[in-house]
This record gives structure tokens, sequence and C-alpha cells, in this order.
């Protein structure tokens, strides 16, 4: 999967939210993190949720499989070790880890496989933590979603692809040998205002619609796309995000 977003990796940091200090802070207490232990956050992309973390352990490492995010994140934080990798192939020697963390990313991986592989990556007494969240868009607002997605189907055709929306990961993680879950769910506390250069690369931060997929025709696209949304801004209250917590 690591072409999958390919020229995604800018639009990604400006077209999608940061998480909340709120979310760092439920996973902090979920967990009684103190400061000690390392950080593994498997599915990277740019090191959105890394970075938010990593203040909570003494070392944090992120792993992606497109090297654009890895690219990125390194440049955003150069503290943090940042690791192109597939979560396939781990655990590539990097060691064990306090928490393991997976945010928006284990629908695209062979699940049965990085669930074995990641198992003895995590100490005694750590957790997986998989984070599900719509950083990109809100449930209600102003901008016009479906009519986005028909207007992307009209220049490159259906283009989205198995793992899109792959469910299952409960009866996935039981059968691994984990223990759990237990789910906190928390609202993201606030609407989110946006420029529709900023809805614009919201776009491009998707699976769907990420830039390689239009090649040449990006230019034209991209006309039509802000055509179609007008000079905005935008307002939109965002999904509310979950925790979802594994015991080895």
């Amino acid at each position: 999967m690591s072409k999958l977003y390919d020229g995604a990796a800018e639009h990604y940091v400006r077209g999608r939210r940061d998480y909340p200090a709120t979310l760092g802070e439920t996973i902090r207490d979920a967990l009684g993190l103190d400061g000690t232990g390392r950080l593994l956050d498997v599915g990277c992309g740019p090191g959105k949720l890394t970075t938010l973390l990593a203040p909570y352990f003494a070392a944090a490492v992120g792993v992606d499989a497109d090297p654009g995010m890895i690219a990125v994140a390194a440049a955003s934080n150069p503290e943090i070790t940042w690791v192109r990798r597939n979560a396939e192939e781990l655990p590539a020697g990097l060691g064990t880890f306090r928490c393991v963390t997976f945010a928006q990313s284990f629908h695209w991986m062979d699940q049965d496989r990085v669930a074995e592989r990641v198992r003895p990556m995590i100490e005694p007494g750590g957790h997986w933590v998989h984070v599900a969240a719509q950083t990109h868009r809100g449930h209600i607002g102003d901008v016009p979603w479906d009519r986005i997605q028909e207007l992307v189907h009209t220049h490159v055709g259906d283009t989205h692809l198995p793992g899109a929306s792959r469910s299952g990961e409960e009866d996935v993680m039981l059968a691994a040998g984990y223990r759990g879950p237990e789910r906190i769910s928390l609202p993201w506390g606030e609407s989110v205002t946006r420029s529709v250069d900023e809805v614009v690369s919201a776009v491009f931060s998707l699976s769907w619609a990420a830039p390689h997929l239009f090649a040449d025709g990006l230019p034209a696209f991209e006309r039509d796309l802000r055509a179609l949304l007008g000079p905005g801004p935008f307002t939109e209250e965002m999904y509310e995000m979950e925790v979802v917590i594994w015991s080895p």
C-alpha cells in the first residue's frame, strides 16, 4: 500500500485537523502514562498522533510505508524516530514498546498478520491502542462531500480500494490472543471553520482522491473542485472519536 497516498503527504498536513489535546490526555490517563517506556505508532502518516503522544513516553517511533509521509514527519519533528516500513514487515528489529498505536490505518493492512507480528513487540503490561477518528471532515456542515465524491468519479471513476471500509477488527484481535477491548468515546469538542484551500487539501488527502490518481488531469480536477466549492469558508461539526484499548 506504499503507493496509496502518493502525493498526499503535504495535503494531509494542511487538510486534516490535528488531533485535539483531549485525545492525548485521554490515552495518557487510561494507560497511566508517566513519561517512561516507548511508543510505536504504526501507519503514522505525517506523524500527527505520534507527535501528540510522544511527550508521554521516553521515546517514540513512527512507522509508515509511504516515503512522502515519512519525509514530512521527519521534517516536522526530528526528535522522533521515523521508519519507512510496511506494517506487515514488523517487528523489523525495532524492539519492544509500552504502547503501540494505530490511527485510521489498521483497515489498510493485512490485519491478521500485523496483529500477530505486533503482539510480541508489546512489553508486559503494555497495550495496543486503536484510534478511530475522522480528521478530514465533519458529520454536519456545509462542505458538499457527496458532490465532491461524484466529481472525483467523473474524473477518474471509482477509486475506492479494498480495505477502505474493512471491519472485523475485534474478531482479528481476539483470534490473535489479545484481551479486551476497553472502549472510550469522546467528543471532538469543537466545530471547525476552514478555508477553501484547506478543504481542497482535505480532498487530496483521501485515498480515493490522492493526487496520483488524476495523473495529467490533476489541474483540471482541482479547477472543477474549486468551482464546485466556491469561495468558502466552511464550517463543520467534527465526529466524535473512539479509543479502543487491547492488552496482549
